[in-house]
Parts: structure tokens; C-alpha cells; sequence
């Protein structure tokens, strides 16, 4: 029982020190966290070496592909004005496939959208306590939020 006791005590210090360091970090990194924009992280990881940095389909690899990449900041113009979400959201995890981006099992962007590979990342990392899709949810929402931001007007 006592050693019961002592184990809650240093899991108790140990919180306590773990929530003042994620406080400071919180606070001195504040200006940095306002300056990332997970969006734009996604797209230059993901999509900008064939779409190009502006979207427009002019990418450093576009020149060697078969299918020219489509010009991303159009959706919502070629869409009668509306940003088609739920269909960008589906080519991105799969549901629509482009021909331009491969099969499923060798997208052009790798496994970054799938919940697998996050699954193999939790295990190498051993972070038991986040859930995979929601992780998928938020690369890919992030990254459509971003087309969004890049429409045409």
C-alpha cells in the first residue's frame, strides 16, 4: 500500500512538471506557432514539386510527367464558384482517383494520407495516445483549407 502511495506521488510531481513545461513551451513558442501554416506545410510537402509553389500546375516535375498536373487554383471557378471540398477531399484520400498520382498503393504522395503509415509511425515513435485518422483528417483538411486560400477570385 505504501509503495502504492509513493508511485501516485511521483506521477503526480511528474504531471505537475510536464504541465509547466508544456506551458512555457506554450508561451515562448507562441510567435512561432502563429507563423506555421500546417496548410501550406502540407501542399510544399505533398503537391508543390509537380503543381508548382503557386498551384498553377507549373511544378519543377510537371515538365516529365504524362498527364500535365491541373491548375489547383481553379477548383472553385470550374465549379460554378464553389470550392468542391468533398471531392478534393476524396482525390486526396483515395476515394477518386487521378491517374496523374498512381494507384492507391503507390500514390504520388506516398503513404502521408493513410491511416497505415501513421500507424507505423506511432509504433516506431511509440506514441500510444493519439488516435491515426485523426491525424489523416487534419493533414488532409489542412491541405484543403489551403486550396481554398489559393482560389482564384
Amino acid at each position: 500500500m505504501q509503495r502504492l502511495a509513493r508511485h501516485q506521488s511521483v506521477c503526480s510531481v511528474a504531471i505537475a512538471k510536464l504541465i509547466m513545461v508544456t506551458a512555457i513551451v506554450c508561451m515562448t513558442s507562441s510567435g512561432l506557432a502563429q507563423d506555421f501554416d500546417a496548410g501550406k506545410y502540407e501542399y510544399q510537402s505533398s503537391c508543390e514539386a509537380c503543381h508548382g509553389q503557386d498551384g498553377k500546375g507549373k511544378g519543377p516535375f510537371s515538365a516529365q510527367l504524362k498527364v500535365p498536373p491541373a491548375d489547383l487554383t481553379v477548383l472553385a471557378k470550374k465549379n460554378n464558384g464553389v470550392f468542391p471540398e468533398m471531392s478534393v477531399y476524396e482525390v486526396i484520400d483515395g476515394r477518386q482517383a487521378i491517374t496523374g498520382h498512381g494507384t492507391r498503393d503507390m500514390p504520388i504522395w506516398g503513404r502521408r494520407y493513410t491511416v497505415e503509415q501513421i500507424q507505423i509511425q506511432q509504433a516506431l515513435r511509440n506514441y500510444p495516445y493519439y488516435d491515426p485518422e485523426a491525424t489523416v483528417r487534419v493533414r488532409i483538411l489542412s491541405l484543403i483549407d489551403y486550396l481554398y486560400r489559393i482560389q482564384e477570385k
